[in-house]
Order: C-alpha cells, then structure tokens, then sequence
C-alpha cells in the first residue's frame, strides 16, 4: 500500500508532469497544493506534510537545533541573480562593482535569494558594509511587513523610508538599485524605466556558472521529522519524482517549443551553456553549493555560526540505502 502526503510548493510549470500522475510512484502518492508563498512552518502546518522551504530559513532553523523537519538536498527553485538586480533606464549603473556606496533596495533581508546576490557582489569587492541598504515592498501591491527580520542596522540596514513601494523610490532616485527575485508587472511593458543594472546578464550568469559550477538553490524540498522517521525512503522517493517530473517537463517543452516564439533559442542555448547535470538532486552534487551559502550567510552576518553540510542533511547522512 501507498504513503500518501499533501505537498505544498509554488507554481512551477515542470511540476505539471507530477500534478497530472504522468509522474507516478508505487510507494508514494503526492497530492500537490500550489501556494502563492511559501507556507510559514512546515512542523507545524496541519495540512501539509512536504512542501517548498526557504533554503536561507532551512540553515538558519538547523543552526539554531531546530527539529520538527527534514530538509532534502532537492533544490525546488533555483536561479541566477545578476538578472534579479534591476535599476532605471537612465542609470550610469552597469557593473557589480559600481554598487558600492550606493542605495540599494531588498525585498527580504534574509531571503535566500538576496543572500545570493549579495554574495555575487561580495565576489566583486562589494561587501554589507559597502552599501546602505533598504528592504521593503516591491510595489504598492504587496503588503507591508517586516522584511527586516531582525537584521535591522540603523545607517546600513533599515526599513525602506516610509515603507514607500520601492520601485517609486528607484524611479524617483531614493534608490539606485533594487534586488528582487521576480520582476514587478510594469516592468515588461515597453518604455518601462526600467531594466536589468547589467545589460549582458546571461554572459555574466554563464561566467559565474564556469566559475562555481552551480546554479545557485533559493528553495528546497523538506518533510515533517515524524513521517521520514516512520518512512526513512520517502524524503529520496519524494525528491526522485519532482526529479522525474522536470526530466519529463524538459523534454516536452523541447518537442513542442510553444511557450514563446523564441522559446526554442532559450533551450538550446540552455543545453549548450549548462551540463546535463546541473540540476541533480542529491548531496555530492550539491555539495560546493550548499557549503557557499552557508558560508555567505555566515559572512552576511546572518548565521551565527558556520554550519557543515552532514549537520544541514542528517537524516540523509544517516539514511544513504533509504532509496
């Protein structure tokens, strides 16, 4: 008999093949809910048992001793971040390194994502300490909450002025750049304002990939500690079909190409600039990724302390047949 299990995550179009049952397992029947975000605390959610969990939140909540779940080197969401630091047509702005003593604005301080761009600016001479910092809102229509999440630092890191939408205070100048992981609605009209601060980002994303050999994770599967305990083979089960489900989506967008009309340059071009391989799951090929943001969100001041990979995945350490 089948283990079955609610799993939340976002809206991820290679999911598809796993929400429809083209995707299927004989141990492992997952019902997928699609949520707009992520869900607060796994541990303690009453509807779901799996779901798509901050990377940053995951190393800060192991760090701590935090129990409650598991954490599975499959990396649900993963993305460059030259791409997702935006600033005004106008800008003289074009390199990394031209952010420093700048205004810079955040959605989340301690969002796995703005780690990693603030990581691909320290690789450029541009440390926290470099910069001001501002995070808030992206537009008026997300809400206003703390983004601060206690990393706040009067002069270097503070609540945007106001809690005004940022992209007002870009293209007003009270910010010279803005990070954010998905860009605001406005900015794809023509004549927007707006555009990325650099200008050849996908040669700058491909250097960066020759460099470190990852595309960086922002989220990552976890399931609820009781039911990896009562099922060791299931977080592995679990991570083998979203696994499968990309594999299956990937091949399917590369028959029919109907996504745009020039989505068939992207997925040459994709196949050519990434190895096969560059979104396996598991701990060995993850292993230089997972010990980098680590190491960054310990640098950044957010990890009180550095945090080892086999302290990050026990229960995979501890569970290598679980498959």
């Amino acid at each position: 008999m089948s283990v079955s299990i609610r799993f939340a995550t976002r809206d991820w179009d290679y999911l598809t093949p796993l929400i429809l049952g083209d995707v299927k397992s004989d141990r492992l029947d997952v019902s997928v809910d699609r949520v707009g975000t992520l869900i607060p605390d796994l541990a303690t959610d009453a509807a779901y048992d799996a779901a798509e969990v901050s990377f940053s939140r995951y190393v800060s909540a192991m760090a701590e001793g935090a129990g409650g779940i598991v954490g599975v080197p499959c990396f649900i969401m993963r993305g460059f971040r030259h791409r997702c630091i935006i600033t005004t047509e106008a800008s003289p702005l074009e390199r990394l390194d031209q952010l420093a003593g700048k205004r810079i604005g955040v959605t989340g301080w301690r969002d796995s994502g703005n780690t990693w761009t603030r990581a691909a600016l320290r690789r450029e001479g541009v440390g926290v300490e470099d910069a001001c910092w501002f995070a808030g809102r992206l537009t008026a229509e997300h809400p206003i909450v703390d983004r601060l999440d206690g990393f706040g630092r009067p002069g270097r890191i503070e609540a945007a002025p106001g809690e005004r939408p940022m992209m007002e205070l870009l293209a007003e100048g009270g910010l010279d750049a803005v990070f954010t992981p998905f860009m605001p609605t406005a900015f794809f009209a023509p004549g927007s304002g707006f555009r990325q601060l650099v200008r050849d980002f996908r040669t700058a994303e491909r250097l960066y990939f020759d460099d470190v050999g990852y595309v960086p994770g922002m989220h990552l599967v976890a399931v609820k500690s009781e039911i990896a305990s009562r099922h060791p083979w299931l977080p592995d089960e679990l991570s083998r079909l979203v696994d499968e489900s990309q594999r299956l989506w990937t091949a399917k967008r590369r028959k029919y190409a109907e996504t745009s009309p020039w989505i068939i340059e992207e997925l040459l071009q994709a196949a050519h600039d990434l190895p096969p391989a560059w979104n396996d799951s598991g701990i060995e090929p993850n292993r230089r990724m997972i010990e980098d943001f680590a190491a960054e969100l310990h640098a950044q001041g957010i990890l009180p302390r550095p945090i080892s990979v086999e302290e990050l995945f026990p229960f995979v350490n501890s569970h290598p047949s679980s498959a």
